[in-house]
């Protein structure tokens, strides 16, 4: 453990570290620096010498888990005997599931779709499809599937795949017809062809389209059934290498099935038809049915009804077989939903789907295709769900799924990450959602359950919090890498629901989700939660165990403020323009009767966007709504999206923010204790000495505009401009561009031509999901909802809109020094601004706890301000020893517990944690991250200890202090996709990876870090992607994944009896190896398809240097060499024995030469 001395770092630092910086150098700053007067204060020992232990050596940067739906699914497939599942998609992702906590997830470098998957059944390995033509084989074996061959074909696009149980022959149809055999074990290809001018008579002129199915005769594995996308179906004789028979049918294939005996099998048309063929009068099918079409009165064939995209025909023993198909449901019901039916002897059952159905497999009982199959499940993957059907019910209910695919049921908005947090919470959430569960599931168990999983070493409980575009916040238990939902909070009931048709005559601000999630604070200690919806309000809620029914109470805050502003007691001065002073706390005495008179009918004024239930309302057990407050109309502007927010359960605060000002509430007392523009925080503090404008001068509009864009605030704005102006290839993408822009002010004509909806003023945006809520907040439209990245700046955000909107971007209560000359920590709110402002507030708290209901919270300016470069991002404090100083909370107790109904009870608070710094000392340190650099202040000297630019060219999305190894550090998220951390309290650079391209804006919005070495991102809007910056953690992640392989033995075939043997066929006598070995069928043109083998070389062993696949992979290398060796020495062997072949002749020659002469005569 290294000492560091303060001087000595940064004097090393300053001679001799590269630049701070990651976007092509800091310009000014070095990687750090002291400000003269480094030391000024209570210099005592304790502030020379932090012990600071870590360094680069304890960070590493690697994905752990991916949670949630696979993102655009395209194929399914599943192993009857490993009994995993294994769901392509459109993006060359593999997810591979088993039983609970068993997900991996696998990618094709490609990133071409996945056409269709099969799996080696029992062997642990899968072949891909991919739609570049390619196929690969990977191993399963390993906790990470890798790749261990891949064969791309160059002349043929793949179609269709089918691979035999226990065979190591992949039958590939292609979209010219042709059929070619692949080596599983080797990926060559085998020279047998079918060519699909050979497979069809010759009499016909034209070709038969792609091949759709390919399947081997369950009763004769010598025999291929080849269907074509005209109609045309092949039985392929693989021995004569002719058609034993032909089929034509008028209608396109989609799929077909085998009954188990090999004499039947079932198409799927174009036109709703399904169609049984018997080999025997192969003619024409022996039964046709359109089983959703309207039977016609005269007797003719039923109406065509849509496509059967998938049939599948499965046996049973003791009852009739089941026929499953998707599709085929009649035109005329276009409202009818994606559904699946299940035909089981004359019973039909149409499941409804809620999503379009991309796949379905009938998992049954056997892998053996020639025995009763015995389907006991369907597992249907719809386009956004995963749900499997119970078929041993005859109402068929569906299994409760064990996966958090869930995530997405309504667009993530915003999510928080908590690791190492309190361990009760787990089992109190849980016990509260328990209650919540649906009824009319199966009883049966997932019928997924391969592979194994174990706890592994890591144990610390971790909580994930999600929130919604519908106003919904989701808990989930995140320990040990896996995933589970604990409690479902629904926000929007606090609401009464928007009737249809008062859309226009509402006040609400967003046209769609108007109860969206759009920032969350949690303290787990106390379990006060708070969220703050995208319609300007926000909630704080108690947890209690008990049910109450109470009403809601409920607060509404004015916050409006122009630069132009001034405070002025005549009303009648007061222009008719949304420019009405804010500064005052009451609530409602600015709505002054000038303002009203001024536009009546057209313009609203102190109303809040939503309607809080008034009448008492039951709160179930778990989070119950303490209070609502709301963000007013002023003078027809609406109130400003909340962009910051803090609540401090020791001191019964909640505090939050936006482009127009602050706001700080009591919550415990139910009262506004400050509600003020952002320049008035300031005071004579101000350092751009913005001055009040007289309001005569802004009741001539544009003169006002004029005024202000020539000012020299305008000036200085530029010279110090934030970054929330920059852009990163040619989008903004800075996350303190709140819709501020919104905020303009318009004339009387702009008022009613926005009422309008007209070009002068965009309509608010919808919320969204955090797949596409932008960071930059002009329109968005329908079609982005899924995958768009921001869009450029709204033009109306000019240097007016960014001198008189100064965001309140972070907020933080703690302990601290609020003045240059305190001698004890005060409670205090530290505000940070987009302009890189920090202005400390003093909160003065009554002396007892028993005064805390009646007596006033007072919260005043202290003068303090603190400047950097960007928005400001984040706060922490750390004691004099360095350690980061946990928030005040009060110790959680249930306000609704029946113990003790009266409310005497004495709050139990935790000032300073840890406890060992019970004695803060004569300083401390404050952290402050803004989205350009970091500083370190000392208190209360309020000298610059050290600062460290992070980047001049881009700027941080998310900033963390976080807590590792029993140490703490500044972890960074940038924009151009870098991921850092710093030491602290010397912001020495740790860690400096460029690892995660912000590609979409849905990741900037979900960034977050945790303690512990984690972090996560919304990888696409339906999964969660978990990852760690801890070298131990990517040590150990090998034993925390789960297996997907486990030894299972294979079942063994039924006895199929000695007549069935005499005359079921030769199954069982085909020989593939010697049909299509390289003896027999020669090679494969070469420019047919090209062999690669899997990522094995010298980089792939780098990059998975530390684990079982750089083992396996020097492994695979190594037998390669073998192989080559082995090779060579076969050669070497061979004229080895030629030579002394020749050797042994020649000696057999010499000595009958000389066999019958004498010692003496030779």
């Amino acid at each position: 453990m290294k000492k560091f001395n303060f001087r000595k770092v940064l004097d090393g630092l300053t001679a001799a570290s590269p630049v701070g910086s990651i976007g092509g150098g800091s310009g000014s700053g070095a990687g750090g620096s002291v400000h003269p007067g480094g030391t000024a204060g209570a210099a005592g020992t304790p502030r020379e010498e932090i012990q600071e232990t870590l360094t680069s050596d304890y960070f590493q940067i690697c994905k752990t888990v991916r949670h949630g739906f696979p993102y655009l699914p395209t194929a399914l497939a599943f192993d009857p005997v490993q009994k995993i599942l294994a769901i392509g998609t459109r993006t060359g992702a593999i997810r591979i599931l088993g039983r609970p906590g068993v997900d991996c997830y696998c990618q094709h470098e490609s990133g071409a779709a996945v056409l269709q998957l099969q799996f080696l059944i029992n062997e642990g390995a899968l072949v891909s499809a991919c739609a570049d033509d390619a196929l690969h084989l990977w191993n399963l074996r390993q906790k990470r599937p890798a790749i261990l061959h891949s064969l791309k074909f160059n002349r043929e696009r793949i179609t269709y795949c089918h691979l035999p149980f226990q065979s190591k022959w992949l039958y590939v149809g292609t979209e010219r017809g042709n059929t070619h055999i692949v080596n599983i074990e080797s990926f060559i290809l085998s020279g047998y062809v079918i060519m699909w001018n050979k497979a069809i008579e010759l009499s016909t002129k034209t070709h038969p389209g792609p091949v759709v199915h390919l399947s081997d005769s369950p009763r004769d594995e010598g025999k291929l059934l080849i269907g074509y996308e005209n109609g045309t179906i092949v039985f392929w004789d693989l021995r004569s290498k002719r058609a034993d028979l032909r089929a034509y049918y008028d209608e396109a294939i989609h799929s077909v099935a085998w009954h188990h005996e090999g004499k039947q099998f079932m198409c799927s048309h174009s036109d709703g038809s399904l169609t049984l063929w018997n080999l025997k009068s192969p003619n024409r099918p022996f039964q046709t049915t359109i089983p959703h079409g309207k039977v016609q009165r005269d007797g003719k064939k039923p109406e065509s009804c849509k496509p059967i995209l998938k049939v599948e025909y499965k046996t049973c023993k003791n009852s009739e077989p089941f026929v499953i198909f998707s599709g085929g449901l009649s035109y005329d019901k276009p409202c009818r939903r994606p559904s699946l039916t299940i035909m089981h002897g004359k019973a039909i059952t149409v499941l409804e789907m809620d999503h379009p159905i991309v796949d379905f497999l009938t998992l049954c009982e056997t892998p053996y295709p020639n025995e009763f199959q015995e389907p006991y499940a369907v597992v249907v993957l719809l386009e956004k769900d995963l749900i499997v059907v119970d078929l041993t019910q005859s109402n068929f209910p569906i299994f409760e799924n064990p996966y958090p695919i869930d995530i997405h049921e309504s667009p993530v908005t915003c999510t928080e990450y908590f690791a190492d947090c309190p361990p009760d919470l787990i089992p109190v959430l849980y016990s509260v959602g328990a209650k919540h569960k649906k009824q009319g599931y199966s009883n049966k168990e997932w019928p997924i359950s391969g592979g194994a999983w174990n706890l592994g070493a890591q144990t610390y409980p971790e909580i994930i919090i999600t929130g919604h575009a519908d106003g919904s916040v989701k808990f989930w238990d995140a320990s040990a890498i896996t995933l589970q939902m604990l409690y479902k909070l629904k926000t929007s009931k606090v609401f009464e629901k928007q009737k249809v048709g008062e859309g226009k005559a509402t006040a609400e601000i967003v046209e769609e989700d108007p109860f969206a999630v759009q920032m969350m604070y949690w303290c787990p200690e106390s379990r006060i939660f708070c969220v703050a919806g995208v319609s300007a309000y926000v909630i704080v809620y108690r947890f209690s165990k008990h049910e109450v029914n109470t009403e809601i109470a409920s607060l509404e805050v004015r916050l409006q403020c122009e630069v132009e502003d001034i405070i002025t007691p005549e009303p009648e001065t007061n222009p008719p323009f949304p420019d009405a002073s804010s500064q005052l706390p009451s609530l409602k005495s600015l709505s002054g009767s000038a303002n009203t008179v001024a536009c009546e009918g057209t313009m609203k004024d102190s109303i809040p966007c939503l309607s809080v239930k008034a009448r008492p309302v039951r709160m179930p057990p778990g989070y119950q709504a303490d209070l609502v407050i709301q963000l007013v109309w002023v003078d027809g502007e609406p109130p400003q999206q909340i962009t910051s927010l803090a609540v401090n359960s020791a001191y019964g605060l909640v505090a939050f923010g936006n482009c127009s000002g602050l706001a700080v509430v009591d919550f415990m007392q139910k009262t506004v204790l400050l509600s003020m523009g952002t320049l008035d925080l300031y005071g004579s503090s101000d350092p751009y000495q913005r001055q009040p404008r007289s309001p005569r001068k802004s009741r001539q509009f544009a003169a006002g505009l004029t005024e202000l864009s020539d000012s020299p605030v305008s000036l200085e704005l530029e010279r110090c401009k934030s970054p929330t102006s920059d852009h990163v290839n040619g989008h903004c993408t800075s996350p303190t561009s709140q819709s501020c822009s919104s905020g303009k002010r318009l004339s009387s004509a702009d008022v009613s031509r926005a009422n309008r909806r007209g070009p002068g003023r965009p309509p608010f945006r919808k919320a969204q999901s955090a797949a596409c809520m932008e960071i930059s907040l002009p329109v968005t439209t329908e079609e982005n909802r899924e995958n768009s990245f921001s869009r450029s700046r709204s033009s109306s955000v000019s240097s007016i809109d960014r001198d008189s909107k100064e965001a309140i971007t972070a907020l933080y209560f703690m302990e601290s020094f609020a003045r240059k000359n305190d001698s004890a920590v005060s409670s205090c709110l530290w505000v940070g601004t987009g302009l890189g402002m920090v202005i400390i507030l003093s909160l003065n708290l009554p002396a007892s706890d028993n005064l805390r209901q009646s007596e006033p919270v007072v919260v005043s300016p202290s003068g303090t301000v603190l400047t950097l470069k960007g928005a400001v991002l984040t706060f922490a404090c750390l004691d004099c020893m360095g350690t980061l100083t946990h928030q005040p909370y009060e110790v959680w107790r249930d306000p609704h517990s029946a113990d003790d109904g009266d409310k005497t009870r004495k709050r139990k608070l935790v000032m300073h944690s840890p406890s060992s710094s019970q004695d803060m000392g004569d300083h401390q340190f404050a952290v402050i991250c803004s989205e350009k650099q970091a500083k370190v202040f000392s208190l209360p000297s309020q000298t610059c200890l050290y600062v460290h630019n992070i980047t001049e060219t881009s700027f941080l999305l998310r900033a963390d202090v976080v807590t590792l190894c029993n140490s703490v550090c500044l972890a960074c998220f940038c924009a151009n996709g870098h991921i850092m951390t710093l030491s602290l309290p010397s912001l020495r650079p740790l860690l400096d990876i460029n690892y995660l391209p912000v590609t979409d804006m849905r990741i900037a919005r979900t960034f977050c870090f945790t303690n512990e070495g984690q972090a996560l991102y919304l990888s696409s809007p339906t999964e969660i992607q978990r990852l760690t910056y801890s070298q131990e953690m990517c040590d150990n992640l090998q034993d925390m994944l789960g297996d997907l392989f486990t030894p299972v033995e294979t079942p063994e075939a039924q006895n199929r009896g000695f007549l069935k043997g005499l005359f079921g066929g030769s199954g069982q006598a085909f020989d593939r190896e010697e049909l299509f070995g390289e003896a027999t069928a020669g090679k494969a043109s070469r420019s047919l398809a090209q062999h690669i083998p899997g990522s094995g070389g010298i980089e792939g062993v780098r990059g998975a240097a530390g684990g079982v696949i750089g083992d396996l992979t020097r492994a695979r290398i190594a037998l390669d060499e073998r192989g080559q060796k082995l090779g060579e020495l076969d050669e070497r062997t061979a004229s080895m024995m030629a030579s002394a072949e020749a050797f042994s002749k020649h000696a057999h020659e010499v000595m009958l030469k000389y066999k019958d002469k004498k010692w003496y005569q030779f």
